[in-house]
């Protein structure tokens, strides 16, 4: 064990960890391409992409060189009446590469508050108009952060949030409207609750932490439909499937639907930095123009629009203009297809999703996280497996060798999970 672990491990609190119970974090020393090495000197793939970040892989040269010639210029400035070119040139950008008119960026810096942001976005703009709309509908299998308003928007029973529920806002929830049924059973509900909602969040077309449920794009037009209907901003939460993970550069694409707001994080700045942006229609810009100071949108984080950050993001930009990364995705789509084919037949497994390179496994009941972490690196992979789903995220930059070892250590994983194998 490195010292600087041993000594560590009595003051890092790490996340979501029983640390009385929780074997001892993985000691990672460097990362290059799709891999991670560990002190050891064994390098392992990373098939999670450090929570969908690292869409190019680590330290790809052209993200470094960005980040190092921005801190020889200017690190950080406040963003409070100040402007800067980095963010300026990414704001301009996102607005050329996101359909319609959302051309409007809040900068932010985390997938959390960038969601707590198009919220407070949705309250002010029906307040700015004369109507107290402050409510929310979310999903089941949804998942929108760790913040206290991003929890009330998560599914309340199938999150990490239980704790906390007689702490949370009071929001709605229902199912996605993906037949006849769950589409009825929403309408109702928006007809008897709507003049209370400022809007509906969702992930589109795959759901993250929440249970990794996967959608059609009608759905998606369902909601675009409903929410014109009744008066409601729709806000898709992009934080997970933005910049290439379902194949596409943004998920709403695939739909063909606009949503009002959309909030971007995750693989924002190529897994770099952190940063997170809200990003509204100019209808909802529009609604803060006025003479009055409190029809501004008070919101500020210390460290939005970090210009480090920004000229992360900026160089990701370049690398989906200058490298094949949507193809490489749709490439890892078909691998992963073809190369869990069959799974859906193990013992325990009650479905096998794809969707872009997103591939999950899910199971009637995990064996411990520890024990199919192990089964992972033994295999020179690395996953996480939690909630009942073996998945991987991994860097669009896999190789098709790369791609079976993934889908060969998840399938270890699932063979783990045979009920029969944990009596």
């Amino acid at each position: 064990m490195p010292q600087w672990l041993h000594d560590g491990l009595r003051h890092v609190w790490q996340p979501y960890t029983q640390h009385q119970t929780a074997p001892l974090p993985a000691p990672v020393v460097a990362a290059r391409e799709s891999r991670i090495q560990l002190a050891s000197g064994r390098w392992l793939i990373d098939g999670v992409a450090s929570w969908w970040t690292a869409v190019h892989g680590h330290a790809h040269p052209h993200l470094t060189a960005a980040v190092h010639a921005q801190l020889d210029r200017l690190p950080h400035v406040m963003f409070g009446s100040v402007a800067h070119e980095p963010a300026s040139t990414l704001a301009c950008r996102l607005a050329q590469l996101l359909p319609g008119d959302l051309d409007h960026v809040f900068f932010a810096e985390s997938g959390s508050v960038s969601v707590e942001v198009a919220m407070k976005m949705a309250v002010q703009y029906h307040l700015n108009q004369g109507e107290r709309r402050t409510r929310f509908l979310g999903f089941h299998h949804g998942y929108h952060g760790d913040t206290l308003a991003t929890m009330s928007v998560c599914d309340p029973d199938r999150s990490m949030h239980a704790h906390f529920a007689g702490f949370l806002p009071a929001q709605l929830h229902a199912a996605l409207p993906t037949d006849s049924a769950s589409l009825t059973a929403l309408e109702r509900l928006l007809e008897a609750h709507h003049t209370s909602l400022a809007g509906i969040m969702v992930e589109p077309l795959v759901q993250g932490a929440g249970g990794f449920r996967m959608h059609g794009p009608e759905a998606l037009q369902h909601l675009r439909r409903l929410c014109d209907r009744y008066g409601l901003l729709l806000i898709f939460d992009e934080i997970a499937t933005g910049f290439g993970r379902t194949g596409s550069m943004f998920a709403c694409e695939q739909a063909g639907v606009v949503p009002d707001i959309l909030t971007l994080s995750k693989a924002l700045t190529g897994g770099v930095m952190p940063l997170s942006c809200a990003v509204a229609r100019t209808p909802i810009f529009e609604a803060f123009q006025s003479q009055r100071a409190d029809h501004a949108l008070m919101h500020g984080p210390t460290f939005m629009a970090n210009p480090l950050a920004c000229a992360a993001a900026n160089a990701s930009l370049d690398l989906f203009e200058t490298e094949p990364r949507l193809e490489q995705a749709r490439a890892l789509e078909a691998w992963f297809t073809e190369d869990l084919r069959g799974v859906e037949t193990m013992p325990g497994v009650v479905e096998v999703r794809v969707k872009g390179a997103v591939a999950v496994i899910e199971v009637e009941a995990l064996a411990s996280q520890a024990e199919l972490m192990r089964i992972g690196m033994a295999q020179g992979v690395w996953l996480r497996p939690f909630g009942g789903c073996i998945y991987a995220t991994p860097p669009l930059v896999l190789s098709r060798a790369e791609a079976g070892q993934v889908a060969g250590a998840m399938r270890s994983m699932a063979e783990a999970c045979d009920p029969a194998r944990r009596l």
